[in-house]
């Protein structure tokens, strides 16, 4: 096995293209065609995790966050960056990074913390907008069905939970080729009228590819006649946050309590008490400030994430109870669910969980 296959895993649980567009994520260091002799997994790259890649025959580190994020004028060892990135060179390393792609993924970062709480009803909190795309073809009735076939095939005609959604209208098509041309239908130099099929389906934008190789391979015509357009429509499986809800209510604070020993943080810092009872719960791993008013407009009595600043806490209002468990502490269980998913793909392969903390915040 090569890089490359298992990177194509891993966009299959959270492919690149949702990744937001600050991001740096992908393969950073090393060769995608380089054989895997181990896979080390961890949620940052520092020094002390690629001597753990070292010492257990690991030559690819899929870490969470990038270890490379902004450009790098000069490698000489000056900064943590610097240096971890010359070690895994010296040593053959390759760092893969997945960050905000895992973070937009329905069974992501968000997923991993609804899942320690034992939330259910778990729907985005923030769905992404310009992620589903829709194509039109026109093709000989006679050849519609195959190309329909090809299409739902290579992923396209899915919305939500149903699947090979198309919507077909039938039409005449002229058209007249040149001396160059070698019509499938009619004769060149000659207006030929054919009886087509329009067909119309949407599908997710990194199926693009797939999508428009599965028209072209199962088309009859020379030329091709399609279209390609991004729709506004939210996406609903992909996107940042979740809200989702508990099986039994709970007061404000044993709820932080019991989210202060889940997430083993070392405080909880919270907005004002509302005295209320806490059933809809809003999540976001990382840094999630952003989606304060996503969280209120749901409706959720609660906002967990982290790296809230003092006026954050502000826009509370009394209208929720904004939670910060630490940037750390909400995206640590994300390397459990790396290590689970490849090891279900990659059966009887060498993949490890980093036993390297490498949070950088201390509590006292």
């Amino acid at each position: 096995m090569i890089i490359k296959d298992v990177i194509t895993h891993i966009e299959a649980l959270s492919p690149l293209a949702y990744a937001e567009d600050f991001d740096n994520v992908g393969l950073l260091v090393g060769d995608k065609n380089s054989t895997v002799t181990g896979i080390l997994v961890t949620l940052d790259t520092l020094e002390t995790v690629v001597d753990e890649a070292i010492e257990n025959q690991c030559n690819l580190i899929v870490s969470f966050h990038p270890i490379i994020f902004k450009g790098l004028k000069s490698i000489t060892g000056k900064t943590y960056v610097e240096r971890v990135v010359l070690k895994a060179i010296k040593h053959d390393i390759a760092i893969f990074a997945i960050h905000t792609a895992l973070d937009n993924a329905m069974q992501g970062v968000n997923h991993m913390i609804c899942e320690q709480l034992g939330l259910i009803h778990q729907k985005i909190l923030i769905p992404q907008s310009k992620t589903i795309k829709k194509l039109t073809t026109y093709a000989p009735k006679e050849n519609a069905v195959s190309i329909r076939k090809a299409l739902f095939k290579a992923g396209a005609g899915t919305i939500g939970n149903y699947f090979k959604c198309s919507f077909d209208t039938d039409g005449i098509e002229t058209y007249q080729g040149n001396e160059n041309s070698n019509p499938t239908l009619g004769e060149k130099g000659k207006t030929h009228l054919e009886v087509e099929t329009k067909i119309t389906v949407i599908f997710e934008k990194h199926l693009e590819s797939r999508v428009l190789s599965a028209l072209f391979k199962n088309h009859r015509y020379e030329e091709v006649a399609y279209e390609v357009i991004t729709l506004e429509n939210s996406n609903q499986t992909i996107g940042m946050g979740m809200i989702a809800e508990l099986e039994t209510p709970m007061d404000e604070l044993s709820f932080l309590k019991f989210v202060k020993k889940t997430f083993k943080t070392g405080c909880v810092r919270h907005s004002q008490i509302r005295h209320k009872d806490i059933k809809k719960v809003a999540v976001l791993g990382g840094s999630g400030s952003f989606a304060i008013s996503a969280a209120k407009a749901v409706g959720a009595d609660v906002f967990l994430s982290g790296d809230f600043k003092y006026h954050d806490f502000f826009s509370a209002e009394n209208q929720i109870l904004i939670a910060d468990i630490g940037h750390y502490e909400s995206e640590q269980y994300t390397k459990n669910l790396l290590v689970t998913y490849l090891t279900k793909k990659i059966p009887n392969f060498a993949i490890i969980l980093s036993k390297t903390n490498t949070n950088p915040v201390k509590y006292l």
